[in-house]
């Protein structure tokens, strides 16, 4: 999606939490995203997302210069079959209620296509 992701996780070694896994993702991603961003010389929003960054960013002591992602998440264990099985659904259908594809599989950055089509997407994925 284009403001927000949805993601599977386990931790599989005890000495990483999912905590540790979400912050670890959103340092290391917010640190590539935002230095494409700087780089690139035909992103003709720069300004403008660095000053949104950068302006969520001065609202947060935390932060050294930019708030690429929000701190909070919304964690959902998927202790039963069931559970994954429905939050898998929400996911893979999201881009599809969103009017951005007509089909799940479609959504070039889902793993809706691993699931429906057996081929390969943009990323490696841990069938569950």
């Amino acid at each position: 999606m284009s403001n927000h992701l949805h993601l599977m996780l386990s931790a599989t070694q005890p000495e990483y939490t999912l905590s540790d896994i979400i912050r670890d993702f959103k340092k290391f991603t917010s640190y590539k995203i935002v230095k494409a961003i700087e780089e690139n010389p035909f992103e003709s929003r720069k300004n403008w997302l660095l000053w949104i960054f950068g302006s969520a960013g001065k609202k947060n002591i935390r932060n050294e210069k930019y708030q690429f992602w929000q701190h909070d998440n919304h964690p959902i264990e998927c202790d039963k079959d069931s559970i994954t099985k429905i939050k898998m659904n929400y996911i893979h259908e999201n881009p599809l209620r969103a009017g951005i594809v007509r089909s799940e599989w479609e959504y070039m950055y889902s793993s809706a296509i691993d699931y429906y089509c057996n081929k390969p997407g943009l990323i490696k994925i841990d069938f569950i």
